[in-house]
């Protein structure tokens, strides 16, 4: 578990990160602190992860059913101390996100915080999404950088603001802004640690989709939900290994690349799904997929 949150992580308004991918980094700086106000509570009931939840519990995993079946949220939700990161709840998200990994059943993964304080997530290989529909400062929009996919509210503001604490960002902002945004303007944003709304920000190429905020303070979060449901129907084992042959091809060259995609595409031959595939095409009908 390498560097830590940074000092600064600040999520205010309603901020929901879809399953993110920077938890390892998070767990050995004791003390990183922030706050993210979580909005409204999720409807469904759902299965929780707590040892010490003092009456309540502290990590929240709920799977979704009906036509969101296949998504699962996690929530935060120590609100007695204000979702401050401590060792026990690193400990639950750890257990919580390996059982997700080894379940077939799972496309989407959202992550949120349902009191306000400061959340962070783990690996996974299915797709995630950050959904930013208030203020995602330093910690928080590294968070949100970990997604594979970004939406954002025309309202939301985000910024990597960590050197006006005379420090720098320390949960990947360094390497993951100039990889998104380009180099040049990552230098730009982080020495002047300015904030950006979510219309510069699509503009800039730091989200991929803005949305006009709604009145119930959760258009983002929408947005991250419809595109969660055009996963749903694609085929798990395929969704995983395109996932993995971008992230692993976007770090070598162009050769290496074409050589790790052909790896990633073998694995998909020998798979049932893709029989499945086949047969519901030939047969003009929905495939049923099963992730094998």
């Amino acid at each position: 578990m390498a560097a830590a949150l940074g000092g600064l992580g600040l999520l205010q308004g309603r901020v929901r990160l879809a399953a993110a991918t920077a938890a390892a980094s998070l767990r050995s700086r004791p003390g990183s602190r922030g706050l993210v106000p979580g909005g409204a509570a999720w409807p469904p009931a759902g299965r929780g992860y707590s040892s010490e939840a003092k009456g309540e519990e502290e990590l929240r995993v709920r799977y979704l059913d009906d036509e969101n079946q296949g998504i699962v949220v996690l929530g935060l939700n120590r609100s007695h101390a204000k979702n401050a990161l401590n060792k026990n709840l690193l400990k639950m998200m750890s257990k919580a996100v390996d059982a997700l990994k080894s379940d077939k059943k799972v496309r989407t993964v959202i992550f949120r915080s349902e009191v306000p304080g400061i959340f962070c997530a783990a690996n996974l290989p299915v797709p995630t999404i950050a959904a930013i529909d208030g203020i995602a400062l330093g910690g928080g929009l590294e968070l949100a950088l970990a997604c594979d996919i970004r939406v954002a509210a025309s309202s939301a503001k985000m910024g990597l603001v960590e050197t006006k604490l005379a420090i720098i960002p320390g949960a990947g902002g360094t390497q993951r802004l100039p990889r998104t945004i380009g180099v040049s303007l990552a230098k730009e944003l982080i020495f002047s640690a300015r904030t950006v709304d979510g219309e510069e920000a699509k503009s800039i190429g730091l989200i991929s989709h803005v949305v006009e905020q709604n009145e119930s303070g959760d258009a983002a979060y929408r947005r991250a939900l419809a595109l969660a449901q055009e996963f749903l129907p694609q085929g798990p084992v395929a969704m995983r290994v395109a996932k993995l042959a971008i992230n692993q091809g976007m770090e070598v060259d162009l050769v290496t690349g074409l050589a790790i995609e052909e790896a990633c595409y073998a694995q998909t031959i020998p798979t049932k799904d893709r029989i499945e595939g086949l047969l519901a095409f030939k047969e003009k009908r929905p495939p049923r997929y099963k992730g094998e």
